[in-house]
Protein backbone atom coordinates (compact mmCIF):
# COMPACT_ATOMS: atom_id res chain seq x y z
CA UNK A 1 0.00 0.00 0.00
CA UNK A 2 1.01 3.58 -1.12
CA UNK A 3 2.59 5.01 2.23
CA UNK A 4 1.16 8.42 1.40
CA UNK A 5 -2.28 7.13 1.02
CA UNK A 6 -2.06 5.59 4.34
CA UNK A 7 -1.68 8.67 5.70
CA UNK A 8 -3.83 11.02 3.28
CA UNK A 9 -7.01 12.87 4.39
CA UNK A 10 -10.10 11.30 3.19
CA UNK A 11 -10.79 14.36 0.84
CA UNK A 12 -7.16 13.21 -0.48
CA UNK A 13 -8.30 9.80 -0.73
CA UNK A 14 -11.36 10.65 -2.81
CA UNK A 15 -9.76 12.96 -5.19
CA UNK A 16 -7.47 9.48 -6.01
CA UNK A 17 -10.32 7.05 -6.25
CA UNK A 18 -11.54 9.78 -9.40
CA UNK A 19 -8.08 9.48 -10.84
CA UNK A 20 -9.20 5.59 -10.76
CA UNK A 21 -6.41 4.42 -8.04
CA UNK A 22 -7.68 0.82 -7.03
CA UNK A 23 -5.28 1.59 -3.86
CA UNK A 24 -7.38 4.62 -2.45
CA UNK A 25 -10.51 2.91 -3.28
CA UNK A 26 -8.68 0.33 -0.92
CA UNK A 27 -7.83 2.66 1.84
CA UNK A 28 -11.01 4.08 1.89
CA UNK A 29 -12.53 0.61 2.41
CA UNK A 30 -10.09 -0.05 5.15
CA UNK A 31 -11.33 2.96 7.10
CA UNK A 32 -15.04 2.76 6.88
CA UNK A 33 -16.01 -0.66 5.60
CA UNK A 34 -16.78 -1.45 9.47
CA UNK A 35 -18.66 1.20 10.32
CA UNK A 36 -20.75 0.73 6.98
CA UNK A 37 -21.16 -3.01 7.54
CA UNK A 38 -22.25 -2.43 11.37
CA UNK A 39 -24.89 0.33 10.24
CA UNK A 40 -25.89 -1.37 7.13
CA UNK A 41 -26.55 -4.99 9.20
CA UNK A 42 -27.73 -2.74 12.06
CA UNK A 43 -31.14 -1.77 9.43
CA UNK A 44 -31.37 -4.77 7.96
CA UNK A 45 -30.65 -7.43 10.26
CA UNK A 46 -29.57 -9.70 7.93
CA UNK A 47 -25.54 -10.45 7.03
CA UNK A 48 -25.76 -11.18 3.21
CA UNK A 49 -28.05 -8.41 2.61
CA UNK A 50 -25.80 -6.18 4.78
CA UNK A 51 -22.48 -7.31 2.79
CA UNK A 52 -24.27 -6.35 -0.51
CA UNK A 53 -25.06 -2.78 1.05
CA UNK A 54 -20.95 -2.61 1.84
CA UNK A 55 -20.51 -3.20 -1.65
CA UNK A 56 -23.03 -0.94 -3.26
CA UNK A 57 -22.17 2.12 -1.12
CA UNK A 58 -18.16 1.59 -2.35
CA UNK A 59 -18.59 0.63 -5.63
CA UNK A 60 -20.67 4.36 -6.17
CA UNK A 61 -18.08 5.95 -4.67
CA UNK A 62 -15.90 4.21 -7.36
CA UNK A 63 -18.28 5.06 -10.16
CA UNK A 64 -19.06 8.33 -8.92
CA UNK A 65 -16.72 10.06 -6.25
CA UNK A 66 -18.09 13.98 -7.40
CA UNK A 67 -20.70 13.17 -5.94
CA UNK A 68 -18.61 13.41 -2.73
CA UNK A 69 -18.69 17.05 -1.20
CA UNK A 70 -15.98 17.48 1.36
CA UNK A 71 -17.66 21.23 2.29
CA UNK A 72 -20.73 19.40 3.27
CA UNK A 73 -18.80 17.17 5.96
CA UNK A 74 -16.66 13.97 6.44
CA UNK A 75 -16.43 11.03 4.27
CA UNK A 76 -17.58 8.84 7.04
CA UNK A 77 -20.77 10.67 7.39
CA UNK A 78 -21.60 10.38 3.51
CA UNK A 79 -20.77 6.90 3.50
CA UNK A 80 -22.90 6.59 6.38
CA UNK A 81 -25.60 8.35 4.93
CA UNK A 82 -25.23 6.38 1.33
CA UNK A 83 -25.41 3.40 3.51
CA UNK A 84 -28.81 4.31 5.25
CA UNK A 85 -30.72 5.47 1.80
CA UNK A 86 -29.37 2.03 0.54
CA UNK A 87 -30.55 -0.04 3.56
CA UNK A 88 -33.84 1.54 3.52
CA UNK A 89 -34.21 1.54 -0.05
CA UNK A 90 -33.43 -2.49 0.17
CA UNK A 91 -35.55 -3.86 3.21
CA UNK A 92 -38.64 -1.75 0.83
CA UNK A 93 -37.79 -3.56 -1.66
CA UNK A 94 -37.35 -7.26 0.21
CA UNK A 95 -40.85 -6.31 1.42
CA UNK A 96 -42.53 -5.63 -1.94
CA UNK A 97 -41.10 -8.48 -2.94
CA UNK A 98 -42.17 -10.74 -0.22
CA UNK A 99 -45.45 -9.07 -0.36
CA UNK A 100 -45.93 -9.68 -4.24
CA UNK A 101 -44.62 -13.23 -4.03
CA UNK A 102 -47.19 -14.10 -1.37
CA UNK A 103 -49.52 -12.59 -3.11
CA UNK A 104 -48.90 -14.53 -6.13
CA UNK A 105 -48.68 -17.81 -3.80
CA UNK A 106 -51.96 -17.23 -2.32
CA UNK A 107 -53.64 -16.53 -6.22
CA UNK A 108 -51.91 -19.40 -7.61
CA UNK A 109 -53.55 -21.33 -4.95
CA UNK A 110 -56.86 -20.15 -5.01
CA UNK A 111 -56.12 -20.96 -9.03
CA UNK A 112 -55.37 -24.39 -8.12
CA UNK A 113 -59.37 -24.77 -7.03
CA UNK A 114 -60.80 -25.19 -10.42
CA UNK A 115 -64.02 -25.60 -12.22
CA UNK A 116 -64.08 -29.46 -11.95
CA UNK A 117 -63.56 -29.13 -8.70
CA UNK A 118 -65.68 -27.08 -7.74
CA UNK A 119 -68.37 -29.27 -9.50
CA UNK A 120 -67.37 -32.32 -7.98
CA UNK A 121 -67.79 -30.18 -4.57
CA UNK A 122 -71.62 -29.58 -5.38
CA UNK A 123 -71.83 -33.05 -6.70
CA UNK A 124 -71.16 -34.56 -3.62
CA UNK A 125 -72.46 -32.16 -1.09
CA UNK A 126 -75.58 -33.39 -3.06
CA UNK A 127 -75.19 -36.67 -2.62
CA UNK A 128 -74.62 -36.82 0.99
CA UNK A 129 -78.12 -34.37 1.45
CA UNK A 130 -80.02 -36.95 -0.23
CA UNK A 131 -78.09 -40.16 1.97
CA UNK A 132 -78.51 -37.76 5.02
CA UNK A 133 -82.64 -37.38 4.17
CA UNK A 134 -83.03 -40.80 3.28
CA UNK A 135 -82.36 -42.05 7.06
CA UNK A 136 -84.26 -43.08 9.94
CA UNK A 137 -85.43 -39.47 11.74
CA UNK A 138 -83.70 -40.73 15.14
CA UNK A 139 -80.28 -41.40 13.44
CA UNK A 140 -80.48 -38.27 10.96
CA UNK A 141 -81.50 -36.63 13.57
CA UNK A 142 -78.20 -37.37 16.03
CA UNK A 143 -76.09 -37.05 12.73
CA UNK A 144 -77.05 -33.71 12.34
CA UNK A 145 -76.51 -32.48 15.61
CA UNK A 146 -73.27 -34.28 15.88
CA UNK A 147 -71.57 -34.00 12.70
CA UNK A 148 -73.36 -30.88 11.16
CA UNK A 149 -73.98 -28.94 14.74
CA UNK A 150 -70.91 -29.48 16.21
CA UNK A 151 -72.00 -31.09 19.28
CA UNK A 152 -70.19 -34.14 21.22
CA UNK A 153 -72.38 -37.45 21.34
CA UNK A 154 -73.10 -36.72 25.34
CA UNK A 155 -74.85 -32.72 23.85
CA UNK A 156 -76.60 -34.80 21.64
CA UNK A 157 -77.85 -37.25 23.94
CA UNK A 158 -78.80 -34.34 26.36
CA UNK A 159 -80.28 -32.31 23.43
CA UNK A 160 -82.29 -35.94 22.29
CA UNK A 161 -82.98 -37.05 25.78
CA UNK A 162 -81.88 -39.99 24.94
CA UNK A 163 -78.58 -42.60 26.75
CA UNK A 164 -75.08 -41.73 25.06
CA UNK A 165 -74.51 -45.30 24.00
CA UNK A 166 -77.91 -45.07 22.12
CA UNK A 167 -77.07 -41.76 20.79
CA UNK A 168 -73.79 -43.45 19.44
CA UNK A 169 -75.41 -46.85 18.25
CA UNK A 170 -77.76 -44.38 15.96
CA UNK A 171 -75.15 -42.17 14.57
CA UNK A 172 -72.65 -45.58 13.84
CA UNK A 173 -75.94 -47.29 12.01
CA UNK A 174 -76.03 -43.79 10.60
CA UNK A 175 -73.27 -43.70 9.00
CA UNK A 176 -73.28 -46.92 7.50
CA UNK A 177 -76.52 -46.43 5.72
CA UNK A 178 -74.81 -43.74 4.33
CA UNK A 179 -71.95 -44.91 3.14
CA UNK A 180 -73.90 -47.99 1.78
CA UNK A 181 -76.34 -45.11 0.14
CA UNK A 182 -73.51 -42.70 -1.04
CA UNK A 183 -71.57 -46.08 -2.81
CA UNK A 184 -74.43 -47.06 -4.36
CA UNK A 185 -74.60 -44.19 -6.50
CA UNK A 186 -70.75 -44.24 -6.77
CA UNK A 187 -69.51 -42.10 -4.39
CA UNK A 188 -66.33 -43.33 -2.48
CA UNK A 189 -64.30 -42.39 0.20
CA UNK A 190 -61.16 -41.82 -2.17
CA UNK A 191 -62.98 -39.59 -4.95
CA UNK A 192 -62.39 -36.27 -5.22
CA UNK A 193 -59.20 -35.72 -3.47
Amino acid sequence: MDALLTEASDTALVLAIARYRQEALAEAYRRHAGSVYALARRVIGDQALAEEVVQEVFLRLWNDPDKFDPQRGALRSYLLAQTHGRAVDLLRSEGSRRRREETEARQAAEAGYDIEHEVWDLDLAEHVKKAVAGLPEDERRAIELAYFGGHTYREVATMLDQPEGTVKSRIRAGLKRMRASLGAVGVTESMGT
